[in-house]
């Protein structure tokens, strides 16, 4: 779960010096306190810790008249910090409230942005921190079918079958993340690590060499290259089976040379004739 959320604070951290800037410069205005001063004033709050006054900050923007889906995914994140903090004090009744509060700000952001990742997942993390883990996951699969297809989305509704375990259910979706967007490094190297949870180290080994050709500069999988014996510089053949979007599989370029199976359950093998047929390839 930690994996695939998105860090608030480097987040809040990036955008606080942009509004800064704006800041400074609709000041001179000399008309209140505008809607990006009061945006800096609640981020600022919140990367200090101080959810209560950053919600307070935040909620005057809306008085602005200036409904934005990061303002709304802000009020959402605030109501689930300040409801974990409930929790941590005993006070279950109140923890519910903000995360339905919670889920109202991120509800009323997808609607202004079906796309907006962020506020999918904030969505999820409140519905599970009420407990409602059924819920949580028909909302990953209708972002999967209605927002998608996106390698990101597959991976985010990957997570949620595998926190269940389900791991059918994670495979194809990690299958089908890596087959929408054969080109995303971070796609493989997820579906690397889901793999290497479950002790298939050796169908892992594609995934992360096609990680590592789409980026060298990720030092993890180029550790775990060396680790399990397979050099980061393994050159790559022409062709290797392939999951398409639906998790069938089919032949792209991409296969590492020594022999690694390309799906789970099937690697080639040469026969005693030296005729290359398809047999079981499990570990």
């Amino acid at each position: 779960m930690d994996e695939r959320r998105i860090d608030t604070h480097s987040i809040l951290h990036r955008t606080v010096f942009a509004l800064t800037i704006i800041t400074a410069a609709t000041a001179l205005g000399g008309c209140g306190p505008s809607y990006f001063q009061l945006r800096k004033e609640g981020q600022i709050a919140m990367i200090n810790g101080q959810y209560g006054p950053a919600r307070y900050m935040l909620l005057q923007t809306e008085d602005k008249g200036r409904r934005r889906v990061e303002n709304l995914h802000d009020l959402g994140a605030c109501g689930v910090m300040l409801a974990k903090e409930k929790f941590a004090q005993m006070n279950h009744a109140a923890a519910f409230r903000e995360l339905d509060a919670a889920i109202d700000y991120y509800s009323r952001a997808i609607e202004e942005h079906p796309g907006h990742q962020a506020s999918l997942e904030g969505k999820n993390i409140a519905l599970e921190l009420k407990g409602q883990f059924e819920k949580a996951l028909k909302h990953a699969e209708w972002a999967a079918e209605f927002v998608g297809p996106s390698a990101r989305q597959y991976l985010f509704l990957a997570d949620e079958f595998d926190q269940r375990g389900d791991l059918d259910g994670a495979m194809l979706r990690y299958r089908q993340a890596v087959a929408v967007e054969p080109k995303n490094a971070a796609a493989h190297a997820a579906f690397a690590k889901f793999l290497l949870r479950n002790d298939n180290d050796r169908a892992a080994m594609f995934q992360l060499a096609e990680a590592n050709r789409l980026n060298p500069k990720d030092k993890w999988v180029a550790e775990q290259l060396a680790t399990h014996g397979l050099p980061p510089e393994t050159k790559l053949a022409s062709h290797q089976a392939r999951p398409n979007a639906k998790g069938v599989t089919t032949s792209s370029p991409g296969l590492p040379q020594r022999g690694y199976p390309g799906n789970i359950g099937h690697q080639a093998r040469p026969n005693a004739k030296g005729v290359t047929t398809s047999s079981p390839g499990l570990p």
